[in-house]
């Protein structure tokens, strides 16, 4: 299932960029054919089909005691809503750690209440995607960092010598920027605040009952939700649902079958200007889908079923029944996973 939902903040290409489109897979499941077989077995999950999938892996974490400072650093940043111009929008207003990483909006509110372009992808595990944002212009965490800080309806358009003169007034940062970055003689800086920010973003990794499952822990699943596993691949969703986020490693163009109901939004045409490009968007991650309505990169579902059932119809051009849906609801329930409660508790902002 082509899924371009709008659950998925964000991020960083750990596994290499790659701006083609997701390629021809072939002719697409017939689903009179599909449904017209029997009952998935639990037990028969094919091994071939596990291989399509991996279990989420962390980032390696710099061990040094800078490299720590610099996540608690990063956590204290993310929250803090003096980085933006009117002192009113923080990373963590369009991306709440508490409500899956997004913050439930059709589309976004940026600052003194403007409404941004696109929903809000997840920041949860966006550090491991393939380009940031719905159309992927931005290559890294590192960059997409920067982006929503210099956005004038994001967080105000400062320049990043005005930023760093706020982290300057700061007496709290001045001195833990100095402690986490101790070999540069200029440590209070606009690009230390954002190599801060990534080191904590790369913290929010989400492993669920899936990753269990796929390291062999077979009874982390229960038969219906591996039912539901079953009748994803049959279906055809595992063309762009796969690997380690099920999601978030390619470009595919939204309404594959049938042409996506709102044409306004063209995608990655507006950054390439090719042809090919429009109404492609980056397929997100699966991960937490339970946990980051409302759906697709407008923003225009707000329940899990209707985007399960929509994505059939305009990517593979397949009705789904409800017991289905049902049935992959259920095993897309076992993706969600939360960091550790230490890791997104709000952090005390130092004064100033």
């Amino acid at each position: 299932m082509r899924l371009v939902a709008a659950w998925i903040c964000v991020v960083a290409s750990a596994c290499g960029a790659d701006d083609a489109v997701a390629p021809d897979l072939g002719p697409r499941p017939d689903p009179s054919r599909a449904q017209a077989q029997s009952k998935p077995s639990a037990e028969a999950i094919n091994p071939r089909l596990l291989r399509r999938f991996k279990p989420i892996e962390p980032f390696a974490p710099d061990p040094s005691d800078a490299g720590q400072l610099r996540v608690q650093l990063g956590k204290q940043l993310f929250f803090d809503k003096r980085l933006s111009q009117r002192r009113d929008t923080a990373c963590a207003t369009c991306h709440p750690l508490e409500r899956g990483g997004t913050d439930g909006l059709v589309k976004s509110r940026g600052t003194h209440g403007a409404r941004l372009a696109r929903n809000a992808p997840t920041v949860f595990n966006a550090a491991w995607h393939v380009a940031q944002f719905w159309d992927g212009r931005a290559h890294s965490s590192e960059e997409q960092a920067r982006m929503p800080l210099l956005d004038p309806d994001e967080m105000g358009g400062q320049s990043p010598e005005a930023i760093t003169a706020v982290l300057r007034g700061i007496p709290g940062y001045v001195s833990e920027l100095a402690r986490a970055f101790p070999d540069d003689r200029s440590p209070v800086d606009f690009e230390h605040a954002i190599t801060a920010i990534v080191a904590f973003e790369r913290t929010l990794i989400t492993p669920s009952r899936w990753d269990r499952y796929l390291r062999g822990e077979s009874s982390a699943l229960s038969a219906a939700e591996l039912d539901g596993l079953k009748l994803f691949a049959d279906v055809g969703c595992v063309q762009c649902h796969t690997g380690m986020l099920l999601g978030g490693s390619m470009f595919q163009r939204v309404g594959v079958a049938h042409a996506w109901p709102d044409q306004a939004d063209q995608g990655r045409f507006a950054i390439t200007h090719d042809a090919n490009d429009r109404m492609v968007f980056k397929v997100p991650s699966l991960r937490n889908v339970a946990l980051t309505s409302p759906y697709f990169h407008d923003g225009s579902v707000a329940s899990l079923a209707d985007a399960v059932a929509m994505m059939a119809k305009y990517q593979l051009d397949a009705e789904l029944t409800p017991p289905e849906i049902a049935s992959i609801i259920a095993w897309l329930n076992t993706l969600t996973g939360v960091p550790a409660p230490e890791v997104i508790a709000k952090p005390e902002l130092p004064p100033g």
